[in-house]
């Protein structure tokens, strides 16, 4: 069935509205900030409202912010429409936004105030030495306007700012888009007057078209400078934020030899979804690149960024060759990541083996397609929760469906139970992992969460079965309730997202301090918290928020104080005496950690039984008729040990069924013989 933009538009409404009477600037932003986090736009949003009253002289808004650790400012100013009619966003809207923008930029550069009213005045005064660039948003459900126009980059106090607008119509495009975020378009003569010249390395057409490019540094810089971490493919943008400082050899290199950079350099893998070239004299030229994906490299890229910043160095003889694919996008999914894998084997230890094509992922994806939810009280059909491994899977499952299907399909997954990977993170994290990492924004919490998650599944990925599903699903019902409760409390004033974080936090340090942890099957169950645990959230929300509103003089901005170890080390401090009042109540929505390790073990015996099932059944879906010619050419090349010989021989030929440990064999088998 075919989506069209007014049926988007029709979907978001009927979303949004489903929580309040109106669209909110706080729904609405939601919504956005979740979109851009999980398309690698954004690294995560503050939603922070400053605006003057009609009729001021220099008129200032902003509805959001966020200030990453490489001095990346993004400010956002919404635009929402509740008409039932989709309406459009005018030039004239546009000029008056980013005027708004404009001038509060101006008010926050100015003379420095102190002011409880300007929190993030203060931020952006004080860091306004280290800021590198100002991205300023207009977020938008309504649809941009035919006869508009682009708005070019400009600078604000020697700092490079540039003018982003996200209309209905590029929300539109990014749902019904298959790939997992919108394509960059890079023309390089926007940003050199130099020719990059490169040379062909495939052979013939049904191979990959592939090239040897020496790019300038100047060029990679400028990308980097303009478009940060989206150029980065997300394995890499993962790596490069859990490091997170130039690298010392590199700089080095580009301050004192920078003429032999070239060949100090290992240089970059990098991926693109289509090129266009012109033949000149010198050779064969690129001029633009669609989709261009640094999947090897990223902190070489950085580097040379961060060093001709912050050194105030040139990088005219600095130059990086650069090994690119042209990969379709059909075949995107399963070869970047490959390629990813494959040019990042040096960095043993990284995120990079832990996205989409993780084996955590792809299990909790099974789990989210085949377990159901209990009833609901009073509702007559069951319900999943559908977690969402790669973007674009929920409004891909609906793409080839029936109206009537469709229907369905919504019901049995309604949105507001689908998660993503980011979602996930900040449920588990608040729960087993320092709050800090979850204030920090999205992208570094999923940081924080891919190593953890790795490595304990590296030393038992049977820990993560239905059992531990159930519980995740929990952990989000209480999630999403907390976010309720505390927006509809009177002393409510901002910062949800950091007062969510340390009361949930605190939640679980309190109940593992007295070797307790919460009751989450109960909540499984219902499908819901109970009002005890509503009226103990309200406490510690109270609690947290008076700690988060006070914080010492040394911090001025309460995002940053929540940021720091001193902040969760002031709310665990005083913790007890403030629970005491529902210390009694909390008690009868807790178990005992012995008998939930008891559960937790047996529903890992489960899952290697599982496994063993699912290793069975994989081995018979390929077939003996595809066994057989497999087992032939990998004796022929001398590909099997003697044991794997006999395990295919026995199970294969003989038409025995093979045993849970001999399917495994014949699996890996399978893997290593296909890659």
């Amino acid at each position: 069935m075919e989506n069209t933009i007014e049926d988007f538009y029709g979907d978001l409404t009927s979303e949004l509205l489903a929580s309040s009477e109106s669209i909110t600037l706080l729904n609405f932003m939601e919504f956005t900030s979740s979109e851009l986090i999980e398309s690698g736009i954004i690294e995560g949003i503050e939603i922070y409202q400053y605006y003057t009253e009609k009729g001021a002289k220099k008129p200032k808004r902003v509805d959001g912010f966020f200030l990453n650790e490489d001095g990346v400012l993004d400010l956002f100013i919404a635009d929402i429409s509740n008409s039932k009619e989709l309406e459009n966003l005018t030039n004239s809207d546009i000029q008056n936004l980013f005027k708004r923008l404009n001038n509060y930029l101006e008010y926050c550069f100015s003379e420095h105030d102190q002011n409880e009213e300007s929190q993030l005045k203060n931020l952006v005064f004080s860091h306004k030495k280290t800021i590198s660039k100002i991205n300023c948003y207009i977020l938008s459900n309504k649809q941009l306007s035919k006869t508009a126009i682009s708005i070019p980059s400009s600078e604000f106090d020697g700092i490079s700012v540039y003018f982003h607008i996200w209309d209905l119509s590029r929300f539109y495009r990014q749902a019904i888009s298959t790939s997992q975020k919108e394509a960059l378009t890079i023309n390089f003569e926007d940003f050199t007057t130099r020719k990059i010249l490169c040379l062909p390395a495939h052979f013939s057409i049904e191979s990959l078209e592939s090239f040897l490019i020496v790019m300038p540094g100047e060029v990679l810089s400028s990308l980097y400078d303009k478009y940060g971490t989206r150029l980065l493919e997300q394995n890499v943008r993962c790596f490069l934020q859990a490091r997170g400082n130039v690298n010392k050899g590199i700089r080095d290199t580009i301050i004192n030899r920078p003429e032999m950079f070239f060949s100090y350099n290992n240089g970059i893998t990098a991926t693109a979804k289509s090129i266009k070239t012109e033949i000149t004299q010198e050779g064969i030229q690129i001029s633009c690149l669609e989709d261009l994906q640094i999947v090897n490299g990223g902190q070489t890229t950085a580097s040379l960024f961060h060093t001709a910043r912050k050194d105030k160095v040139s990088l005219e003889k600095v130059f990086v060759q650069m090994k690119l694919t042209i990969v379709q996008e059909d075949e995107s999914a399963t070869l970047i990541p490959k390629i990813s894998e494959y040019a990042n084997t040096q960095n043993r230890v990284n995120a990079a083996d832990f996205f989409s094509n993780h084996p955590f992922h792809i299990r909790m994806e099974e789990l989210s397609r085949r377990i159901y939810a209990p009833l609901k009280k009073d509702e007559l059909r069951e319900t999943r929760w559908f977690y969402e491994r790669a973007r674009g899977q929920y409004n891909d499952a609906m793409s080839k469906l029936t109206i009537g299907d469709t229907k369905r399909f919504k019901v049995e997954n309604p949105k507001s139970q689908m998660f993503t990977k980011t979602d996930m993170a900040k449920y588990l994290n608040v729960w087993d992992e320092e709050p800090k990492w979850v204030n920090k924004g999205a992208q570094g919490n999923f940081t924080q969460f891919a190593k953890r998650i790795s490595q304990e599944w590296k030393v038992s990925s049977n820990e993560f079965n239905e059992l531990f599903y159930k519980r995740l699903v929990a952990k989000a019902i209480i999630f999403k309730a907390t976010e309720k409760i505390i927006s509809g409390e009177a002393w409510y004033g901002g910062y949800r997202a950091n007062i969510v974080a340390y009361t949930l936090a605190a939640l679980s340090e309190y109940c593992k301090s007295h070797g307790k942890t919460l009751d989450f099957d109960t909540i499984w169950l219902k499908q819901d918290i109970s009002i005890k645990l509503v009226m103990v959230i309200k406490s510690i929300a109270f609690y947290v928020n008076e700690k988060l509103m006070t914080p010492p003089p040394q911090f001025k901005n309460i995002t940053e104080w929540a940021k720091k170890d001193l902040c969760w080390d002031s709310i665990k401090r005083d913790l007890p005496e403030n629970l005491n009042k529902v210390e009694t109540l909390l008690s009868t929505l807790v178990v005992n950690l012995e008998s939930d390790n008891f559960a937790k073990k047996a529903a890992k015996s489960d899952q290697i039984i599982d496994n063993s099932i699912d290793a069975q059944r994989k081995v018979l879906e390929y077939g003996k008729e595809n066994w057989k010619p497999l087992a032939a050419d990998a004796l022929k090349n001398e590909l099997l040990s003697a044991k794997e010989m006999s395990i295919l021989t026995k199970t294969i030929f003989a038409d025995k069924i093979p045993s849970g440990a001999q399917a495994k064999v014949l699996l890996n088998i399978l893997d290593r013989v296909d890659s």
